[in-house]
């Protein structure tokens, strides 16, 4: 029983949460829906990382490529192996990409953005660890850009959602791929006739 069905429709999965990545990365670089910060480059300096755009979107599309464009079982055994050992390559580079999002994300959250607090730019909330997610009222420490805490806590947790999805898809098909490659079921079939 071949298992490029399930491969196919993890790279069906994987393409919209990519898309989705790279416009939630696209929307960091223009809070508020302004292009005031970036052009006066007052962004925050983990957005530059492109997280998003690269690891969680870009580098997404040739796992999803890989996964959709299996073909059917063509019946011998060295072929399904070498095209799931194939898709499991692919599906590293997929666990490499949605890692390299969901720990920049991770990292630009803990950070926080980078704002006007009235005695100048910078990271009010850089040493705190965090907590400033739990702390609401800290929040109006950012005058500028308005509302920038909102708008990178929102982007930022989808990223990590969309991300820990991506690596949750990308490691269900290295385990598949594994056990695909190494069991090889399609090589115990036996056809078991009664010569009279």
């Amino acid at each position: 029983m071949c298992s490029t069905g399930f491969v196919r429709s993890l790279g069906f999965a994987l393409l919209p949460l990519a898309v989705c990545c790279i416009v939630a990365n696209v929307l960091l670089f223009f809070p508020g829906g302004t292009t005031q910060y970036l052009q006066e480059g007052k962004l925050s300096r983990l957005v530059w990382f492109m997280m998003g755009i690269g690891g969680g979107g870009a580098l997404m599309f040739l796992p999803a490529g890989v996964f959709i464009s299996l073909g059917k079982c063509a019946g011998c055994c060295w072929n399904e192996s070498l095209v799931m050992c194939g898709s499991v390559t692919a599906a590293l580079v997929g666990l490499a990409g949605s890692g390299y999002c969901f720990v920049i994300s991770a990292m630009a959250m803990l950070e926080g953005p980078q704002c006007d607090t009235g005695l100048g730019w910078s990271y009010p909330f850089a040493n705190k660890g965090g907590r400033y997610l739990f702390e609401q009222e800290t929040w109006s420490n950012c005058s500028y850009p308005v509302s920038i805490v909102e708008w990178n806590v929102t982007l930022l947790s989808i990223l990590l959602g969309l991300s820990g999805l991506e690596f949750i898809i990308c490691f269900l098909q290295v385990i598949n791929g594994l056990v695909t490659a190494v069991c090889r079921p399609c090589c115990y079939k036996q056809d078991y006739t009664l010569n009279a």
